[in-house]
């Protein structure tokens, strides 16, 4: 056993640790019931709610599962882009998620769960675009200008075919039928 690549390696676990505690800390003194915050909380919640009364409710299995699919890969790409430093976000609703919880938990799979059950018969490619246009160039910007988000090493342009695809695979999920009795 190579002791040495232990020893780095708790290194560096210890460091992440630190780095944690000091992150919880920061959010106490300066995050925790600022406007801010509280604008997170209600993001949180509030579009899940808004759902849960205009959802189209014999579709509701289907748009979950693509929700779902929305809510995995949307946090994964989310916390990757913070690992590597291309955006940061400044007032997380939880201390100890690197991500920001209201966008990848409930915005952006909310609205597409809508926007899928809206006007089903729409060309999906047409109703991604869209989506991604104003995801990326209103949503995004908003957010930077409210102080939510800092996209470091990050354009809106980005964001743009990431969106796009994961509306389209979303959009393709929602369409499968081939589901099996258990």
């Amino acid at each position: 056993m190579n002791t040495d690549h232990i020893k780095a390696l708790e290194e560096s676990d210890n460091l992440i640790s630190k780095a944690n505690v000091e992150m919880i800390d920061n959010w106490l003194k300066y995050t925790f019931l600022t406007w801010q915050w509280w604008l997170g909380l209600s993001l949180a919640i509030m579009p899940w709610v808004v759902w849960l009364i205009f959802r189209k409710k014999e579709s509701t299995d289907r748009l979950l599962f693509a929700g779902l699919f929305v809510v995995i890969i949307s946090s994964w790409f989310d916390i990757v882009g913070i690992l590597f430093g291309l955006w940061s976000y400044h007032y997380n609703v939880l201390p100890f998620s690197p991500s920001f919880a209201p966008w990848d938990f409930t915005l952006l799979p909310v609205a597409i769960m809508f926007a899928l059950q809206i006007k089903p018969k729409i060309n999906p490619f047409i109703k991604g675009i869209v989506f991604a246009a104003f995801s990326s160039f209103v949503i995004e910007p908003f957010f930077v200008w409210i102080g939510l988000y800092n996209p470091k090493h990050w354009e809106h342009i980005y964001s743009f075919p990431v969106i796009l695809i994961i509306f389209l695979l979303a959009h393709r999920i929602s369409k499968r039928s081939k589901f099996e009795s258990i």
